[in-house]
């Protein structure tokens, strides 16, 4: 039977402030069994909902425990004799916004011992807060305030305030504390997974990696099937590591030659590809340096640039060519040896 907050001894009313607004809540201590674990918070979310389906409540403590930082809780709540922080809960449907790894390890104590941890510390929100309202307050909570989610969850958090709630990108800047591309990076991230079929909350490092790169970003224009290739290769275990994918990966997308055409046709693997890509010079700091000089010496626009002189100016330039033609000269005959 649900249980309503008000049949329970709380303290005067008071307040939160949420986005502006003042929210009455109420302090309680409630019956923990009658809590219900709130499947949309971001971390029962990203642990739980990658198939779609919602999750029931077994379900949701029983994989909480199973991570390392519930099983941490339940040795400080024990060695603390109760919560430090309360949990917050909605009225009405008594489900716990904020707390759910609490909420989990305090069940897990009530099993030894069910009347000294039956009941527990609680704030209660209006049963009917606005939705938006709840993920602006999580969102104070854990990304611009304790910051202990981990990227993928900031990630799913910031995509269902994006695509839900309508939220303004420039408005979640202000709201969180981070920056506009930087969200906009987490909410590609977690697009980018979500449209691949990505359930493994732990390969979030290696599409981070992937988005991240201005030399990858480039390459997919070029070659349609990269993005494809890629995930591939990050479930196949081919690429073993992000942070090889991080520093392998632009090389292959910019160095001259065929690496990246045969990496993403299949022909060659990622670490073929980018032995290739290396020996080709992919990586090579002169040639980079070499190759941005040759491109913009060759435009027309440099050309009209350095015509535009005269007099003085022009006898500098013609020098500054001059040498460098000298030197280019000199190079070209010791890299022919």
């Amino acid at each position: 039977m649900r249980t309503n907050v008000s049949a329970a001894a709380s303290a005067p009313a008071n307040s939160i402030l949420i986005r502006g607004q003042e929210v009455p809540v109420k302090n309680a201590n409630l019956e923990q069994s009658k809590l219900r674990f709130y499947p949309e918070n971001p971390r029962v979310y990203s642990v739980l909902r990658g198939n779609g389906d919602t999750p029931t409540q077994d379900e949701i403590q029983r994989r909480l425990l199973e991570m390392e930082h519930v099983r941490e809780l339940i040795q400080d709540i024990k060695i603390n004799q109760g919560l430090i922080e309360p949990l917050i809960v909605r009225d009405g449907t008594l489900e716990v916004l904020e707390g759910n790894s609490r909420l989990a390890a305090y069940r897990f104590l009530a099993k030894s011992d069910p009347v000294k941890w039956g009941y527990v510390k609680c704030t209660v929100l209006p049963k009917d807060i606005d939705e938006s309202l709840v993920f602006a307050l999580l969102g104070q909570f854990h990304i611009k305030g304790k910051k202990d989610w981990a990227p993928y969850e900031q990630a799913g958090f910031l995509y269902r305030r994006y695509k839900q709630h309508d939220a303004d990108i420039k408005a979640l800047a202000l709201e969180i504390g981070i920056s506009s591309p930087k969200i906009k990076h987490l909410i590609d991230t977690y697009e980018f997974m979500l449209s691949h079929g990505e359930t493994d909350v732990s390969r979030w490092s290696y599409y981070d990696e992937y988005l991240k790169s201005n030399k990858i970003k480039k390459a997919p224009k070029a070659f349609a099937g990269l993005d494809d290739v890629v995930v591939e290769k990050i479930r196949s275990q081919e690429i073993e590591r992000a942070v090889d994918l991080r520093a392998q990966l632009p090389v292959i997308c910019s160095a001259p030659g065929a690496a990246l055409e045969k990496f993403v046709s299949g022909e060659w693997s990622f670490d073929k590809a980018f032995s290739h890509a290396h020996r080709c010079g992919g990586d090579s700091v002169p040639l980079r340096k070499l190759m941005a000089f040759r491109k913009w010496i060759t435009r027309k626009q440099t050309k009209d640039d350095l015509l535009e002189f005269d007099g003085q100016m022009r006898s500098k330039l013609r020098f500054e060519l001059g040498k460098i033609a000298n030197r280019t000269s000199a190079l070209t005959k010791r890299l022919s040896k």
